[in-house]
């Protein structure tokens, strides 16, 4: 696909480079800001239901306000529910030098709770000089690349997505800093959500999987068949012929929609420093493709659950 040029009122040049036949796409020729003109903010949203992540360079004008108003646009911001914002803002910073700041794991932001993020937009402030890359994949184009038998299949299956988990077996790496934020700050309060392993895209229409490292079963199946169910699937979401890497520079900014893809930081950086700020657009309660409604589980403080 050529890339795409747009001239708007504000004498911008906009241009769409994708970036692999499946997902991702680099804006080129924008300054981002709240106040971008309505015919260039329809061109980046109608690029982000396409492309599924869009990559901007050479922000580096963007400050948490200006990231603030530019996400705002897309919809009202929330905040983590268990991590804190930085002051005064709906923005989550994660720091590779503090306890969970490393998103090394397959994922969809916040999937333990009902109405999950529908866009994350996150910014680089720091960046190591190598490694700490980010990839997606889309998990729409996954879907459609099951067999009608697999897709059949995942149509009919819920799974239960939480965030409470046994950490030190499921990263037996991590530090002493890291343990000691999962268990103080993201499970301060525990969340468990059914959702359709396969989703009906709001906007789209497409069916996208629902799937990540949230996952703790599969309804109505033992831990060993919900396990390879489990490997069956995600396995399937994160080939390479799904996904995109992207090479951070402090300055830029990358928007996904979290409803058809997954993310992952790749923790190869060492000790180098790597910051980034995250700002997320509130999202509806997914729909299966038979009409059902994801369902909350539980929502409740982790002493409550403890006792």
């Amino acid at each position: 696909m050529s890339a795409s040029t747009l001239h708007d009122d504000t004498d911008e040049s906009l241009s769409i480079h994708p970036i692999t036949g499946v997902i991702g796409a680099e804006i080129r020729g924008v300054k981002l800001s709240g106040e971008v003109s309505a015919e260039t903010f329809a061109t980046i949203r109608g690029a982000l239901l396409e492309h599924k992540v869009l990559a901007f360079r050479n922000q580096q004008h963007l400050d948490d306000a200006a990231q603030q108003d530019f996400a705002r646009r897309f919809g009202e911001l929330v905040e983590h529910p268990t991590q804190p914002s930085r002051p005064h803002t709906r923005i989550l910073e994660l720091d590779a030098s503090r306890g969970g700041g490393r998103a090394d794991r397959w994922h969809t932001d916040v999937t333990f709770v009902a109405a999950y993020p529908a866009i994350s937009l996150l910014r680089a402030v720091v960046v190591p000089q190598r490694g700490g890359d980010t990839v997606w994949a889309n998990t729409a184009a996954a879907y459609a690349g099951l067999s009608p038998e697999l897709r059949g299949l995942a149509d009919r299956l819920w799974a239960v997505h939480g965030n409470l988990y046994d950490y030190a077996a499921q990263r037996p790496t991590a530090s002493e800093a890291d343990r000691a934020q999962y268990e103080a700050v993201f499970t301060s309060k525990v969340f468990e959500t059914e959702h359709p392993l396969v989703h009906v895209h709001p906007e789209t229409r497409e069916r996208a999987l629902i799937l990540g490292s949230f996952v703790q079963r599969i309804k109505g199946h033992s831990q060993d068949q919900s396990e390879l169910l489990y490997r069956l699937f995600q396995s399937h979401v994160t080939k390479l012929d799904y996904t995109f890497r992207w090479r951070w520079q402090a300055g830029d900014l990358l928007i996904w929609d979290n409803r058809a893809t997954q993310h992952i930081a790749i923790n190869d950086y060492g000790d180098e420093p790597r910051v980034v700020r995250r700002v997320t657009v509130d999202g509806v309660v997914p729909v299966s493709v038979d009409g059902r409604h994801s369902v909350s589980l539980r929502e409740s403080a982790k002493a409550a659950v403890a006792s």
